[in-house]
């Protein structure tokens, strides 16, 4: 993996140009000259190289907070390379957005960030506030790929989230738990945090607009140190539970996930329900995790059996000795569906954010987010699709 990272950054820089100064908004067009997007990418080139141009670690050395950025970029030049052989008119302006010596309103203002039609950005919260304003100032869509959250933004009809917010995430969670274990009794184990009282308010809230007869809710809060005795007077060995860990600490969720899946070894009926933080935790093959079925919801699932990802898988085998992360899909598909869709819609494009046309990977569910304040008033667009998997017994597999 190593050897990959170092082979898959030298080709970035290669393409980027010589020095890091070109780096930060280079140009990579694509037939003529015709619609123009920034990529912000945190490519941290400022941080893998010093003032003379000399990479700052060692021959077998590579970071690993550099990788996300670049599989990210990649995937975007894979897209951009598909778009060229279809004939798209498309210049590609890339930033590294967390440059040291050149800040992002820096960037945001340069001569190469003029007449934009389109920003494609992988980056923090604090940073999407300012994206977010700069496409609203300029009427452009800016398209975030990765936050699970709107950074503060409000009434900007031109931000669009590819990740699900949190209160998407509880309430579609909740609606599945109450589908899929209809008959069973809700236990939420959460740790002390503003996070996890958002997570608690957003469920009760949830439940309450669902109406009905819900299922009643027990919310256990445990301290750092809790034992496996914390847990055992919320469950029952003739009643089944759904035990619902709600915290994004991932660190929290595997504790309590290895202390219920033991407890399920020792006939208490339950199944586990994690938040999409779950998505990257491979600890879940292990054999303490298995005995219990883990659930967990992500927007970003695909199988990776259609053609396109297959050829994807093909290029990072044989050109980087790779497996392309999912961090190249989500740089290839947001560059491809959006530039398609600001080809075919050009500057109407801000009314078709939602357009389900260019699909790639998997489904989407992009809706307008409605102040509740002023109905009407859109304050961004949210993809609000959640694909459902589970582990079992140390495999992943869709869940029902």
């Amino acid at each position: 993996m190593r050897r990959s990272c170092i082979v898959l950054f030298l080709f970035v820089l290669g393409l980027l140009g010589a020095s890091r100064q070109d780096a930060r908004a280079q140009l990579l067009t694509v037939a003529d000259k015709k619609i123009r997007i920034a990529l912000f990418a945190p490519l941290y080139l400022d941080s893998a190289f010093d003032k003379n141009e000399v990479y700052r670690y060692g021959p077998k050395q590579f970071p690993k907070f550099i990788v996300p950025g670049l599989e990210f970029y990649e995937g975007a030049l894979l897209a951009l390379d598909s778009l060229q052989k279809e004939g798209a008119s498309i210049e590609l302006i890339v930033f590294d957005n967390k440059s040291a010596t050149t800040p992002l309103a820096a960037q945001l203002s340069s001569p190469a960030c003029e007449h934009l039609d389109l920003m494609i950005t992988y980056c923090s919260a604090a940073e999407l506030k300012i994206f977010a304003a700069a496409g609203k100032e300029r009427k452009i869509p800016v398209i975030n790929i990765n936050l699970p959250n709107d950074g503060g933004v409000s009434q900007n009809p031109y931000l669009v989230l590819l990740n699900a917010t949190l209160a998407t995430q509880c309430q579609s969670i909740y609606n599945y738990i109450r589908t899929r274990f209809s008959k069973q009794q809700i236990v939420v184990f959460q740790k002390k945090g503003a996070l996890e009282l958002r997570i608690r308010s957003t469920i009760e809230e949830t439940a309450k607009k669902r109406g009905g007869t819900p299922p009643a809710i027990k919310f256990v809060e445990l301290t750092d140190s809790f034992t496996v005795q914390q847990l055992t007077p919320w469950l029952d060995t003739t009643k089944a539970s759904i035990c619902w860990i709600g915290s994004v600490d991932e660190n929290f969720g595997k504790r309590v996930s290895q202390q219920l899946v033991w407890l399920a070894k020792q006939r208490y009926k339950l199944s586990i329900m994690g938040m999409p933080t779950w998505d990257g935790i491979k600890d879940f093959t292990r054999p303490e995790y298995r005995g219990a079925d883990l659930f967990f919801c992500t927007p970003f699932y695909t199988p990776r059996t259609d053609s396109l990802s297959l050829s994807i898988e093909s290029f990072f085998a044989n050109q980087l000795y790779a497996r392309p992360s999912d961090m190249v899909l989500r740089g290839y598909e947001a560059t491809w569906r959006f530039s398609k869709l600001l080809l075919r819609y050009q500057k109407d494009i801000s009314l078709h954010l939602g357009s389900r046309e260019f699909r790639l990977f998997r489904d989407t569910d992009i809706q307008p987010v409605i102040s509740s304040a002023q109905p009407g008033v859109i304050q961004y667009y949210e993809n609000k699709k959640l694909f459902y998997l589970k582990w079992q017994d140390g495999f992943l597999k869709p869940a029902n």
